[in-house]
């Protein structure tokens, strides 16, 4: 009963997304707009990689499908074993898991996770599983890139007039002094429908502004730690347009059109921590590239 509702909401959605586009006809719509749901957690994992306990966040707002699927998945889990002071540990991070809707025909969606970011930047010493304290939660932003002074980017007014919504994924490349040496747009997902020529025109719209706020942003830099000694550090900040109240709540289906993606133009020699998925991030967080934890496995088997 659940389940049959979400389908009937998603396709609502999809039928409202789709009926203002004038040129590129609803067939070939169709065909653009994905249903996506980002939902976040906590993995804890052992010495050896494996993964002993995870939570998700605000469970009873998910769609049974949805959370049934991440309980299915998450037992088989297996990653590159955390590794402190030489040692391999315990430790706890915390995990955003991009959800999709697929449409399958009218009646019927397949859902599966499609990518996962396990944040290395959350990574604590973990008490091993049954001892867990208080603390199990505590993070140290002083090992990793955080944001020190990071305006956000004015709405665009023909954007904000036209209706125009969507995430920008913005990635900066940060010097020692904190400041920002190198910004691009990674990739630009729409809340807005139109053809080709239209679409290009959107994501440039939302990208400008928020790739010149990247620019001025301030950061602070790592003071101990793995990555204290770098030249510079890489982090990604997905920049959210929405329209006041137009955001659908934790565990809503969120129909978009995923934008290209582009290459990284400072990172051509390795894409070591640059092959996680943008959209996989939450917004309006510093993601510092080359921190997350390595998953070893598929994400649902196979």
């Amino acid at each position: 009963m659940g389940m049959r509702h979400h389908w009937r909401w998603y396709v609502l959605l999809l039928w409202l997304a789709t009926g203002a586009v004038h040129a590129a006809g609803v067939a070939e719509a169709r065909k653009q707009v994905e249903a996506s749901m980002l939902v976040t957690g906590r993995v804890t994992i052992t010495r050896e990689g494996t993964v002993s306990d995870w939570t998700i966040d605000q469970r009873e707002k998910l769609p049974e499908v949805v959370a049934n699927m991440i309980d299915a998945a998450a037992p088989g889990w297996r990653f590159e074993p955390i590794v402190i002071d030489g040692k391999p540990a315990h430790g706890s991070a915390r995990m955003s898991l991009q959800m999709i809707a697929e449409r399958i025909d009218d009646e019927r969606f397949r859902v599966s996770i499609r990518n996962g970011y396990f944040g290395r930047d959350a990574v604590s010493r973990a008490q091993p599983p049954g001892r867990r304290g208080k603390r199990e939660d505590a993070s140290f932003p002083d090992d990793r890139l955080s944001g020190l002074e990071m305006r956000p980017p004015g709405y665009p007014p023909l954007a904000l007039e036209a209706g125009v919504q969507g995430t920008v994924y913005v990635i900066v490349r940060v010097d020692r002094s904190g400041r920002v040496q190198d910004a691009a747009v990674e990739q630009v997902n729409l809340r807005a429908l139109g053809n080709a020529r239209e679409m290009a025109r959107m994501r440039d719209l939302l990208a400008r502004p928020a790739l010149a706020a990247a620019r001025r942003w301030t950061f602070r830099t790592p003071v101990r730690g793995e990555w204290v000694d770098e030249e510079s550090w890489s982090a990604r900040v997905p920049v959210d347009y929405l329209i006041g109240g137009m955001q659908p709540g934790y565990g809503k289906w969120q129909a978009y059109v995923p934008g290209p993606r582009s290459p990284v133009p400072w990172q051509m020699e390795s894409l070591e921590g640059f092959d996680i998925a943008p959209d996989t991030l939450v917004a309006g967080e510093v993601h510092q590239v080359g921190t997350g934890l390595k998953l070893l496995v598929p994400l649902q088997g196979g």
